[in-house]
């Protein structure tokens, strides 16, 4: 059963966490993007945390987050994008966003939002609406601006092997 562009979205919006896997430019201004789905393995606990780090008691009995078997793979192609960022997620997680809206989990789509407000201040010459999507991920932030959605593909397989 082929799955649809909303369909596809939808199943990104319900994982639990993404990591991103690739990040490219096939052609020139074009841009893929693949992410692993994620879950907390509990079959793995942390039980000797590093007793120097702050976070001991938080990390005691805590499972890694892991792509596992059954985790499923995406891929979001831009045949054409305006400009992407892809932050370090502590730090893009930080400040106020607030005045920020969008519809969307971990895959958003923004009609207000303070990189729609850097591009129309720092660029020119567009000659559409620019679209302003943004994937949270583990580790990385990625915010793409492009005239059109993505193409969306479920992967056959993420290649996750049970430890």
């Amino acid at each position: 059963m082929k799955l649809g562009q909303n369909e596809i979205v939808s199943l990104l919006n319900d994982a639990k966490y993404l990591f991103l896997v690739d990040i490219s430019e096939p052609e020139e201004s074009s841009l893929r993007l693949v992410v692993d789905e994620a879950i907390a393995d509990h079959t793995h606990i942390i039980s000797t945390p590093d007793p120097a780090s702050p976070f001991t008691e938080i990390k005691e009995g805590a499972s890694p987050i892991k792509a596992v078997e059954g985790c499923r793979r995406f891929e979001l192609q831009w045949s054409r994008y305006v400009a992407y960022l892809v932050t370090e997620e502590i730090v893009g997680s930080g400040g106020s966003y607030k005045d920020e809206i969008y519809t969307g989990k971990l895959f958003r789509k923004y009609t207000t939002s303070h990189f729609l407000d850097l591009l129309a201040r720092d660029t020119g010459g567009h000659s559409e609406p620019i679209l302003h999507y943004k994937l949270i991920c583990q580790d990385h932030l990625i915010d793409v601006a492009s005239y059109d959605p993505p193409e969306t593909r479920l992967l056959e397989n993420n290649g996750a092997k049970p430890n």
